[in-house]
């Protein structure tokens, strides 16, 4: 029989839909495995990207599954955003109709990659069902205090009409569109994340099985350090400005005060002096620029005086106020201290704008005058020019100036963090509707539980006017306050969807549940997930917010996790041509064509074998026609083995070493995916297997064919579970191989009867011999020295010492 894989994948596909065998219910008898792959956006086609994500975390899930877990493996989508609105303006279609559609079309695409999903539990962020619940878990942090409004200056892409986060800009422009990015003073929704900056630091420890990078990454992200704030006071107003600084033993040397051009009290400052209309051109100047560009390494640094001054707390000198675009008023205080003599930054933008520079810190041994300076000296050292503290180590002088001037009231020891708090407002349609009502009698109103969720309105335009298009819906906008009854506003802003994708992995849980988000006993079955894989580039979002949103509904009584994901892999890449696929580039590699040409099997198997999981992954053509031609050689083989099951021993000898082979296969599997998902080495075993047992078949006894057979489909079938299935049934077994125990190895079958054992003179290799594994050390050393070929290199040799290594290596030292 031909290896047909379009028909033989086609039915299989069907009996496994048919007969629900991947469907799980909670099971208390066995152990729970839940295995989860990071949701996709359905952008309408799956990409390769995708095909190795979901490939990874089925073989995971397949492995557990045959060996006694009760596995959840779910699948859903993470359907609002922008691109569906953007579809929407380009197409004239609703974002709805080109969501499902897309949908449709990407579940078929995984279903004939034959993922051992439960489709019974996949789930939809833009269903009101779901986001129903997303509206209730705002609610729930709105009470918790963790969800508030306030006005802020935000990045804003003018092309797509919207916020961005931090982190949806790269290089000073829109992450999906590429416009610039500017700013804009807009009233936002925030999520309180800073409230769980030091728990979300601490607990990445509690994190072993994640990758060290997303962890550093999350740590640089959250930023945290020890200092001290101080309080410099306004010449003119008496205003104090806080400042945060690490570096408290610098204080005697600020010679400049810098606040961010948004600081409230700039134009305050600066008002009625000759700068004043200059700082406004200036502060223009600034909003038309990101967060990310101003603070760029690249960028340089621009400042301007705003004619007023500050008083330095500890010595009362007065000293300028500047603004400058490396300051932001959302980072820290908004305001910086200018140390130039001790600062890189300082001192290139002291220099730049001739300020002065003051060192109060000189090298333990030597001198180092400030005329003399060419860069700021930033080592620890010894203090000067700093009055009482003059002469003290640096370090020391950190903790006791921080004392000093809380004892004073002028500064207080503190902890700050580079964590800002979650922007999640969006001035688009095509997200869940944030809950609450405006009325001018009662203000702020969240939305009663009762009336959730708020839907969104089918008739609205999508035409992006800098506003919400909701603003323009009269049926959503206009409603009645829940309090007073009196004609009241919805808010028109969506949710960042990143809130829809912080809690997905609860819904699995319990998707079809109407009256609440999930069932706690049903939750408690199944969190925390036991393995999560998805791309590194979500190590900061998804991640930190899917993190700080399980911590905030454990607080609420929800959840009884810490943390929501155990073990996380991140896979790498897959390239082509030595770049990432992309359109532009035209090295795209449509998956559907390769299942179309080759069958699923053959493109999970070369996706799981050309790369470990972890790292990129370059396409290879010739790659895949490989693994093709080795799943037409399984086929081959195993129907060759099943003519000969019952054919009486043959050969002793060589049953053994085909047993031997078997259940070293077994043991270097199992170790490979149990302990380092190290599939490519897994695969590459099989096929040694396959190559031994195929240069074996003729003279092995039936019962050992079988047992080659049979372990050898048990093994493939987490990798290619098309064929295994088909060949699995064809050999005569009952049931679904995917509902098999996983073979365990036979410790005596392994065992070596001979080893082979290099003999070495004076450390050269003069000859191999073959040797009982049980040999012992003075045997084999005899049996070393009275080789034939060692022999000829002893006459006339005195031997000095014999080095040996069990079954490996006789090293005779001669002179």
């Amino acid at each position: 029989m031909v290896y047909d894989f379009k028909k033989i994948e086609q039915k299989w596909q069907k009996i496994w839909e048919e007969q629900k065998i991947y469907k799980v219910y909670e099971d208390t008898k066995k152990p729970k495995y839940y295995c989860l792959e990071m949701f996709p956006y359905p952008s309408g086609k799956l990409h390769m990207g995708h095909v190795r994500n979901y490939s990874i975390g089925d073989v995971v899930a397949r492995y557990k599954r045959m060996n006694g877990y009760n596995v959840l493996h779910p699948m859903g989508w993470d359907a609002f955003g922008l691109p569906a609105e953007n579809a929407a303006i380009k197409h004239k279609i609703h974002p709805a109709k080109w969501t499902w559609d897309n949908i449709n079309n990407m579940k078929r695409q995984l279903k004939e990659l034959g993922i051992s999903y439960d489709w019974d539990r996949e789930v939809a962020t833009c269903h009101p069902d779901y986001y129903k619940w997303t509206q209730w878990f705002f609610l729930k942090l709105y009470e918790m205090g963790l969800a508030y409004r306030k006005k802020a200056y935000v990045n804003w892409c003018p092309s797509c009409a919207t916020v961005l986060a931090n982190e949806q800009v790269v290089d000073g422009k829109c992450e999906r569109c590429g416009t610039e990015v500017g700013k804009k003073n807009l009233e936002q929704w925030f999520f309180k994340i800073t409230e769980y900056a030091e728990e979300l630091l601490e607990d990445l420890k509690k994190l072993p099985g994640w990758p060290e990078k997303v962890k550093i990454m999350q740590q640089n992200w959250i930023g945290k350090s020890e200092g001290v704030e101080v309080y410099f006071t306004a010449e003119k107003t008496n205003d104090k400005i806080a400042v945060f600084t690490t570096r408290p033993d610098t204080i005697f040397g600020v010679t400049y005060l810098v606040l961010a051009p948004e600081h409230p009290l700039v134009n305050t400052l600066c008002e009625g002096t000759p700068y004043e209309k200059e700082v406004k051109e200036f502060q223009k100047k600034m909003e038309k620029l990101n967060e990310i560009t101003r603070t760029s390494t690249e960028t340089e640094k621009e400042g301007l005086f705003i004619g007023a001054y500050a008083i330095n707390p500890v010595n009362n000198e007065r000293i300028p106020i500047w603004i400058a675009n490396y300051v932001l008023l959302d980072y820290g205080t908004g305001a910086v201290m200018g140390v130039p003599a001790h600062d890189q930054r300082d001192f290139e933008f002291a220099k730049k704008y001739n300020l002065p520079i003051k060192l109060v810190i000189k090298p333990a041994e030597g001198d180092w005058k400030t005329e003399e300076m060419e860069k700021a000296f930033t080592d620890e050292g010894v203090l000067i020019n700093s009055c009482t503290f003059t002469g003290m180590q640096s370090e020391e002088a950190k903790k006791e100036i921080g004392k000093f001037m809380e004892q004073r009231g002028i500064g207080k020891i503190t902890i700050n963090y580079k964590l800002r708090d979650w922007l999640i407002s969006r001035q688009r349609y095509w997200g869940a509707p944030i809950p609450i009502i405006y009325c001018e009698k009662c203000g702020i109103v969240p939305v009663p539980e009762e009336q959730l969720p708020i839907l969104l309105p089918e008739n609205v335009e999508f035409n992006p006017k800098g506003t919400s298009p909701l603003l323009l819906c009269e049926e959503f906008l206009n409603t009645t306050c829940p309090k007073c009854n009196s004609p009241a506003k919805r808010e028109t802003d969506t949710m960042d969807t990143f809130m829809c994708s912080s809690w997905y992995y609860y819904r699995y849980t319990d998707p079809k549940n109407s009256e609440k988000p999930f069932d706690e006993t049903k939750l408690k079955y199944w969190m925390p997930v036991d393995q999560y894989i998805g791309g590194v580039e979500h190590a900061i979002l998804h991640l930190m917010y899917s993190r700080f949103f399980n911590k905030a509904m454990r607080d609420a009584g929800l959840v009884h996790v810490d943390e929501p994901f155990t073990n996380l892999l991140t896979q790498g890449m897959v390239l082509k041509d030595g770049a990432k696929m992309s359109k532009s580039l035209g090295n795209i590699v449509s998956p559907e064509e390769i299942v179309e040409k080759y069958g699923a099997d053959t493109a999970r198997l070369f996706i799981l074998f050309a790369s470990p999981p972890e790292k990129d992954l370059e396409w290879s053509d010739q790659g895949v026609e490989g693994c093709f031609r080795f799943l037409s050689r399984v086929w081959r083989l195993v129907e060759e083995l099943s003519e000969k099951f019952a054919e009486p021993v043959k050969n002793e000898h060589i049953d053994k070493n085909a047993r031997r082979l078997i259940h070293k296969t077994i043991k270097k599997v199992t170790t490979d995916i149990e302990e380092r998902f190290n599939f490519n080495t897994a695969i590459s075993a099989i096929m040694e297997m396959v190559n031994g047992i195929n240069s074996l078949k003729e003279e092995i006894s039936g019962d050992v064919v079988k047992e080659a057979a049979e372990n050898l489909l048990l093994m493939l079938a987490p990798f290619a579970p098309h064929i295994t299935e088909e060949l699995w049934e064809r050999i005569g077994n009952k049931g679904s191989i995917h509902l098999m125990s996983w073979p365990k190895y036979d410790e005596k079958a392994i065992l070596e009867e001979e080893v082979e054992v290099v003999v070495q003179v004076n450390g050269k290799v003069r000859a191999k011999i073959l040797v009982p594994a049980d040999i012992t050390e003075k045997e084999l050393e005899s049996m070393a020295i009275s080789n034939e070929k060692i022999s000829s290199y002893l006459q006339n040799k005195q031997i000095i010492k014999i080095i040996t290594v069990p079954n490996k290596l006789v090293n005779i030292v001669v002179k």
